[in-house]
């Protein structure tokens, strides 16, 4: 009866009905392949399941040590049995195969497919080629041996420091935390953050998203809050000032940069040729007809490498009937329908873009001018309301599809970010808004006597922030923060626009592959609740940890 006193309500409800799930999954087919499907269980992929589960044994343990070494009240008995388990998860790993497969099926979706010679061309799932393997055997042979003696290293610091008199400013105690905290902490984040899960990659993806996204807003959250508690001074007014002419004058001096001669010569009795690098305003010209004489209609146009190309394009009198050419290329025997100078796209988007900085950075000057605040803080303010007035599938889309690709273009593809990070970064955005209101609201809430009495201690503002505020603000916002972290898990399933293949995504494959009416739907929707249930189960155990309803 303790036990089920210990249980939330809306969970005791859950396990009441999981023996009615359990059954509708063992019993209906259809429910076993949406599941299937939905969760990310490839082919064959039982096999990699000991592995994963051996290598998050191994780190978790050597991490519990850590953990349980630190804690106030000490427990040798438990810290001395999780170290055991660590060493014979260890011990499992050097003496069998188990690991090699889950490694492997790792490094074959950590690649290109389509370029990578690691991988066999084709293959589904995917797998490594004879020599990839060998080449993934020989880094194993020696990386588990050298995590089996840092491992023994680390407890055995940790151990002999805790037998110290003063086991937190023992040197061994010390030495031995950080081997544990660097490697193990590594091997975990690689494991359930990074690593591909061939047996339940869809749940994976959902998963790692939300945590991604959540720990990047929280971060964003910060930041915003931070510029807004900035202080105003002249001499921060003096600075934007300064750079706000700065960037004035350097779009001033892209923008009057000499203009280039084009000519739209020949007939418009078939396509027109158009060079790469032309203005984009001057082909948009040409194609609709915005010029003096120009057809009504939209003209065709034919894209080329070199001007040479246009002009023997059309000598061949085939499809492209004229070409919209630098002047100084054109034929003096072609007729000439239009004469245009123009400013080339670089030094224009240049311009344009620090015009647009330079006015952003006027008017939050003159604001902050006005209202005796810092111009960050005006402009954090206005960041965070912006982005609550903006659907969150608006977002998602504009960060996903537009602004990526106009940072691909920038960056000559130097910066092509794949769709799940930037889904990730398009959520951390949009719930950053939402969070920097709750640690606001949490840091208004500490009474001004702490913060003066921190002063009269002689603490700075940062001493102050991360001693006395940010301690008692966390325990009030816990709630808060909790609901953002379930909204943020659902909210994945906007990712699938993307197409990101999380959950929602596979369902959406998986039903229009089997015309199935309500089994996919049904199990995603089980999925999600068992997801948020566990997340509300967390921060409940949060709260409980840090006292919030009964401060």
């Amino acid at each position: 009866m303790s036990f089920v006193r210990s249980v939330r309500p809306s969970n005791l409800v859950i396990l009441a009905a999981l023996p009615f799930i359990v059954y509708l999954f063992a019993s209906s087919p259809d429910y076993q392949r949406s599941l299937r499907a939905i969760l990310g269980i490839e082919p064959g992929s039982g096999i990699f399941v000991p592995g994963f589960l051996l290598l998050a044994v191994a780190f978790s343990a050597g991490f519990a040590v850590l953990v349980l070494s630190r804690l106030k009240v000490a427990r040798p008995r438990l810290t001395l049995a999780t170290g055991l388990v660590g060493l014979l998860a260890t011990a499992a790993i050097l003496a069998g195969d188990l690991v090699h497969p889950f490694i492997a099926s790792v490094v074959a979706n950590g690649v290109d497919s389509f370029k990578s010679d690691l991988v066999i061309k084709g293959a589904t799932p995917r797998q490594l080629t004879e020599a990839a393997d060998l080449m993934v055997r020989g880094v194993e042979a020696w990386l588990w041996p050298a995590y089996a003696v840092l491992l023994l290293a680390g407890l055995g610091l940790t151990f002999a420091g805790s037998r110290a008199p003063a086991r937190s400013e023992s040197p061994a105690g010390r030495a031995g935390a950080w081997i544990l905290g660097a490697v193990n902490g590594a091997g975990l984040v690689f494991v359930f953050l990074f690593a591909h899960l061939a047996f339940a990659s869809g749940l994976a993806t959902t998963i790692r998203a939300a945590i991604a996204a959540y720990i990047l807003a929280a971060i964003l959250g910060l930041v915003w809050v931070g510029l807004l508690k900035l202080r105003y001074s002249r001499q921060s007014l003096v600075l934007f000032i300064g750079m706000t002419a700065l960037f004035a004058a350097l779009s001033t001096w892209f923008l009057l940069q000499p203009r280039d001669n084009y000519v739209l010569a020949g007939t418009l009795g078939g396509k027109i040729g158009i060079v790469t690098n032309t203005p984009a305003g001057l082909i948009s010209a040409v194609r609709f007809g915005q010029y003096e004489g120009g057809p009504t209609t939209e003209t065709p146009v034919r894209t080329f490498v070199t001007p040479e190309q246009a002009i023997e394009t059309v000598a061949k009198k085939e499809d492209v009937s004229g070409a919209l050419l630098p002047a100084a290329e054109v034929p003096a025997d072609w007729p000439r329908l239009w004469q245009v100078e123009a400013l080339n796209d670089r030094d224009r988007a240049a311009g344009i873009t620090f015009a647009v900085v330079a006015i952003a950075l006027g008017l939050l000057t003159l604001g902050g001018f006005l209202h005796g605040r810092h111009p960050l803080s005006i402009g954090s303010e206005f960041i965070v309301d912006t982005i609550r007035g903006i659907p969150m599938l608006v977002i998602v889309l504009y960060v996903g599809l537009p602004l990526s690709g106009a940072l691909k273009d920038a960056t000559a593809g130097v910066f092509d970010p794949p769709n799940l990070v930037r889904g990730i970064v398009a959520m951390a955005i949009a719930y950053s808004a939402y969070l920097a209101e709750i640690f606001r609201s949490g840091i208004n809430a500490i009474p001004a006597g702490q913060i003066e009495a921190a002063g009269s201690l002689g603490l700075n503002r940062w001493q102050t922030a991360r001693l006395v505020i940010l301690p008692q603000a966390f325990r009030i916002v816990i709630p808060p923060l909790g609901n953002e972290l379930i909204a943020i898990l659902k909210d994945t399933s906007l990712l699938s626009v993307l197409s990101i293949r999380d959950i929602t995504q596979r369902m959406r494959e998986f039903q229009s592959a089997s015309f199935l009416p309500f089994a996919p739907y049904n199990s995603a929707a089980i999925l999600y609740i068992l997801l948020t249930l566990a997340a509300a189960s967390l921060v409940s155990l949060i709260e409980k940890k840090y006292d919030v309803k009964h401060r």
